[in-house]
């Protein structure tokens, strides 16, 4: 999944600040890329960034909190009921009269495979809720006092039992996940998992007295949670066992359990946690020890004297985003400020959810590994005062979202915009806007904005009685900058082709169109004429500035045709102009098919071990041997073999031999991610067919690198034979050509006041006698270097992006946007670097992307990419940065006029 968050002003500045700020920014270890934030209530800020470390990209998300301040932010428990999703647990948060929920995070390491119930303490309205797992013994944990004020701690049972007679017995644990091996184990209508562990004996007790004594123990037994008012007794095994079965209805029994914290008053709510990250402002050091391994992470931290919360979580398991071992988490949050910090459960569980102004649900802010939120067994939850429900402001934003494609419009053409109002304190507040503008276009009562002319514009949602504060350098609220673009000279869908497995079943797309000079923006369905066959497809407006299209039969190929149709400058949204704008076609498809991946005819071409020829379910077959030590075979193809990029599942035949060995898809994704789709073990014998799902999480169009299989219960030996791929029939997609205008004749490249070409070669090289160009590049291994008003940065891409190669190259391109900016001789800035998509990935080469056309709007300086050693000839241009790839076998002659009024480079390919 490819995110860049949106680059603020703020990153510019980052690149602009010269070769010592850059280093001080970059923070030795990576470089942070992009940057938004947004006040979630008075007292807490959300701020989310991206960073480059050396050998990953990481997402963060970062809740800062006044805690105990005049905000009256509090922290509490969430959950507690078995496991559930952090935006399930706090939609059903009990805030409290005059209060509401404003974020919330996932909490302690729980249960997964047995009760899901939290292996650490927790604490909630000042009550015990449950002791760690196992025994009675401290846990970390983060608590919250009665001020507010927070801290790490780590939190024991003291618990006690007496029974009839007057013996006290130690409490050995409480509503604890896994009951202790020996001792006493009680258990309450507290109890945070879905169903009582497997306990052996129990009673219940209920206003100091045994109300049913325990049945004959025939093996251990799950139970139901206890009613309120009713305390389960419960003993594994031994003198605790016995004492229990000994006792009968009726019997007095008193139970009391209570937190005891290492230091300090007893907390409101605390949550359990695992390793301490930061001790006393410490960066802990967690080399060599369990669970230091790059994983998706939720963090807590305190400042020094409690008063400033830090809740993180760091995106992980994602090509997008790597993820931090815990010795890189604490070096993280102490760098951030924290003096105390403690790491929370991660991976798949790590969720953090914040609210919008005025929004009564809460957002979710981070990328959970698993593709969807994970059930839980609790978190922490931030509940502020409810504020009045009078309207003191407007949050105003584009229908579909806040990306920049939605707040530019094309003239002649709309968008759509919602005001969300809110009171004082951020919170939900009704009531309709008044609508207006100014600068390039205007707002209808609808809250509809309408292009007239390029330029900027502000639309205003406002109400007579509108008012509030806002924080330094935040946009007013109720206000909403806009951009009309040039005029739209193309449009081209997010996706060329639609393919839906069966009747009924829908996808979405949106329609992007371009100016001139490349910048984007969303076309809105409003502002488009569709064609396509009604009876086989319905295609509806989404809602979110894009379109559904939905199946009708269950078998189908066809092809939706949009156009945008020009609307007056003053004239009604989707009223017909004097003429229609662009067109631009998809494919559609309905039902699957079986498309050919490999019949494995070329098998005796196929290497690896335990891989051999055999004979197949239908011609030729692979056979994988899984005998003696081997744990494993697998055999890879002579080049990878490309699978159909709408395909649903592939399909396999697979010889069985009852071993149970486990056949394997290995696959690489179009980021370069490594992707294995396993069958199930083969228990049989004889050719079957096998369709293995291919991962909704991973990015296509996909290849297949390996067919494996895993030793199972004994050795064996697997047949397999045709692999295919079940795919949607939507047939091929429509390219069309664009020429851009910097593709000239000879003599319009000539006609420039300097030239200079290009050659794939292994160097770069000046005065080579090529007529009228002033030298040749072949290669980007040189150092940068100035030539009548333009700087060339040539970039080593010999080394990957996520291996040191785009940290470097990154720093090299800030440093070179910062000379550009500050020399007045300098009008442009060119980007040489050798074509190589196996080491430079598409999040950098968005980034760079972005990085030029911030520089460019923001300096009025020229911007170009050029590209060597390319497949083909290409040449066009994004944001107003040209690009130029030039082929690994030829010459291209490159015009410069660096400070030209129009554009600044023409180029012609030669032979």
């Amino acid at each position: 999944m490819l995110s860049l968050r949106p680059l603020l002003p703020v990153l510019l500045a980052l690149a602009l600040v010269g070769p010592a700020g850059a280093a001080a920014a970059a923070q030795a270890d990576g470089i942070e890329t992009a940057r938004t934030g947004r006040q979630i209530a008075p007292g807490i800020r959300l701020e989310s960034y991206d960073r480059l470390e050396a050998d990953r990209w990481l997402r963060i998300d970062e809740l800062l909190v006044d805690l105990g301040g005049r905000g009256g932010v509090r922290a509490e428990y969430l959950g507690g009921r078995g496991r559930a999703t952090v935006a399930e647990a706090a939609a059903r948060h009990p805030a409290g009269p005059g209060r509401r929920v404003v974020a919330a995070v996932n909490g302690d390491f729980f249960d997964i495979r047995g009760t899901g119930a939290p292996l650490g303490p927790g604490l909630g309205g000042g009550r015990l809720l449950h002791s760690a797992t196992p025994g009675p013994g401290a846990a970390p944990a983060v608590g919250f006092g009665a001020d507010g004020i927070g801290r790490v701690l780590r939190i024991a049972l003291e618990g006690s039992v007496t029974l009839p007679g007057g013996a006290v017995r130690p409490l050995a644990g409480y509503n604890a996940a896994r009951p202790p091996a020996a001792g006493l184990a009680a258990y309450t209508a507290d109890w945070p998992g879905t169903e009582l562990p497997a306990v052996g004996n129990a009673v219940a007790v209920r206003d100091g007295r045994v109300t049913a004594a325990a049945p004959p123990v025939r093996g251990p037994a799950r139970r139901a949670r206890p009613a309120p008012g009713t305390t389960v007794l419960a003993a594994a095994g031994g003198a605790a066992a016995a004492e229990l079965a000994a006792l009968r209805p009726g019997d007095a029994v008193a139970v009391a359990a209570r937190a005891h914290p290492d230091a300090g008053p007893v907390p409101v709510a605390a949550v359990g946690g695992r390793e301490a990250l930061v001790v006393a402002g410490v960066p802990q050091d967690h080399d060599g020890k369990p669970n230091n391994t790059a994983a998706p992470r939720t963090a807590v931290g305190f400042s020094r004297d409690g008063r400033r919360l830090r809740i993180l979580t760091v995106d992980g398991r994602q090509r997008d985003s790597g993820g931090l071992t815990l010795t890189a988490l604490g070096r993280l949050m102490h760098r951030l400020g924290a003096y105390e910090a403690l790491n929370l459960d991660g991976g798949g569980s790590s969720t953090l959810l914040a609210g919008l102004s005025g929004a009564t649900a809460l957002a979710l802010e981070n990328s959970p590994s698993d593709g969807e939120l994970r059930p839980v067994s609790n978190g922490l939850v931030l509940t502020v005062p409810a504020g009045s429900g009078r309207t003191a402001g407007y949050r105003v934003e584009p229908v579909g979202g806040t990306t920049q494609d939605l707040t530019r419009v094309f003239p002649r053409l709309t968008r759509t915009l919602t005001a969300t109002g809110y009171d004082a304190l951020l919170g939900p507040a009704p009531g309709a806007p008044v609508w207006s503008a100014d600068g390039a276009g205007t707002v209808d009562s609808a809250g509809v904005f309408h292009a007239v002319r390029p330029g900027r514009a502000t639309a205003h949602a406002r109400r007579t009685t509108a008012h509030g504060a806002l924080r330094h350098g935040e946009l007013p609220h109720g206000e909403l900058p806009l951009e009309v673009l040039g005029p739209l000279t193309r449009i081209r869908p997010t996706q060329a082709r639609i393919g839906l497995a069966e009747q009924g079943e829908s996808a979405g797309f949106r329609l992007t169109g371009y100016d001139a000079q490349g910048a984007a923006a969303v076309v809105e369905p409003r502002d488009v004429a569709l064609e396509f066959d009604r009876s086989r497809w319905r295609v509806t407006d989404d809602g979110h500035a894009g379109f559904t299209v939905t199946a009708l039969v269950p078998q189908a190929t066809g092809r939706l045709r949009a156009t945008v149709r020009a609307v007056g400058a003053a004239g009604a949204a989707g009223a017909p102009g004097s003429g229609s704008g662009p067109t631009t076609e998809l494919a559609l498809g309905a039902g699957l098919v079986t498309l050919p991946v490999t019949d494995l005819a070329d098998v005796a071409d196929w290497t690896g071990p335990g891989a051999s020829a055999t004979e197949g379910h239908s011609g030729a077959g692979l056979a994988l041997e899984l005998t003696g030590a081997a744990a494993q075979a697998s055999a890879a193809p002579p080049r990878p073999l490309p699978v159909p990029e709408l395909a649903r599942s592939l399909t396999l035949w697979v010889g069985g031999d009852g071993s149970g060995a486990r056949p394997a898809v290995e696959l690489a994704a179009a980021d370069g991610a490594a992707v294995t789709v396993r069958g199930p073990a083969v228990d049989w014998t004889g050719w079957r067919e096998l369709t293995l799902p291919l991962p909704a999480t991973a990015e296509p169009p996909f290849s297949v690198t390996r067919l494996s299989a895993v030793r199972g219960t004994r050795p064996g030996r697997l047949a397999l034979d045709t692999l295919g791929a079940r795919t949607p029939p939507a047939g091929p997609a429509a390219a069309p050509v664009v020429r851009d205008p910097i593709v000239a004749t000879e003599a319009g490249v000539r006609a420039r006041p300097w030239r200079f070409a290009v050659e794939p070669a292994g160097g770069s090289r000046a005065g080579t006698g090529d007529a009228g160009a002033d030298f040749v590049l072949t290669g980007a291994d040189r150092a940068q270097f100035v030539h009548r008003g333009v700087r060339f940065l040539p970039l080593d891409t010999t080394r990957r992006t996520l291996g040191g190669g785009g940290l470097d190259r990154m720093r090299a391109l800030r440093e070179a946007l910062a000379a550009a900016a500050r020399d007045p001789a300098t009008g442009a800035l060119a980007v040489v670097r050798a074509d190589a998509p196996d080491t430079v990935d598409r999040k950098e080469t968005a980034l760079t992307a972005h990085l030029l056309a911030e520089f460019r709007r923001t300096t009025g300086k020229r911007a170009a990419v050029l590209t060597l050693g390319a497949p083909a000839f290409a040449a066009g241009r994004s944001e107003g940065v040209l690009s130029v790839a030039s082929p690994r076998t030829g010459r291209t002659l490159v015009g410069v006029d660096a400070f030209a009024q129009g554009d600044w480079l023409a180029v012609r390919q030669t032979r």
